[in-house]
């Protein structure tokens, strides 16, 4: 599972798929429907907010607004709420973290999609997250 800081906008079609899929299995946890990933370390930060539900529903929003401005046609009814103006602080490293991380993905799957990016320091972070100066998250492994 990875709930990517980074801004949907700059996930190929796969991590695009793969961030709305992760998303909807995060808020299914959060809400108690699942048996399995209840304690996974993506999931730590959402956890620990005080309103975990309107959070989670915060990330997907943005991800559901990059696939329908690419022409896919997910399904925003399975956002469980409405869009909100929830924010959370996330680190720099862990931004820049999972900007190299990303850059690897695309280097490999998607070449064309690399190269357009490849050349950006900073990239934008996810609307959902505030971001401050700090470290990557401990449960980062790498």
């Amino acid at each position: 599972m990875r709930l990517w800081t980074v801004h949907p906008k700059y996930l190929d079609a796969q991590g695009l798929v793969a961030a709305w899929r992760e998303g909807l299995l995060a808020q299914a946890v959060i809400a108690g429907r699942t048996k399995g990933y209840k304690r996974h370390p993506q999931l730590e930060r959402f956890l620990a907010h005080r309103d975990p539900p309107r959070l989670i529903a915060s990330y997907l929003w943005p991800i559901y607004d990059e696939a329908k401005a690419r022409g896919y046609s997910f399904d925003h009814s399975r956002i469980s709420l409405a869009p909100g103006r929830v924010k959370m602080n996330e680190n720099e490293g862990q931004l820049m973290f999972e900007w190299g991380h990303l850059q690897a993905k695309l280097k490999k799957r998607s070449p064309n999609i690399w190269r357009r990016w490849k050349e950006l320091a900073i990239p934008e972070a996810h609307p959902l997250f505030r971001m401050v100066p700090g470290p990557k998250r401990e449960w980062e492994k790498g």
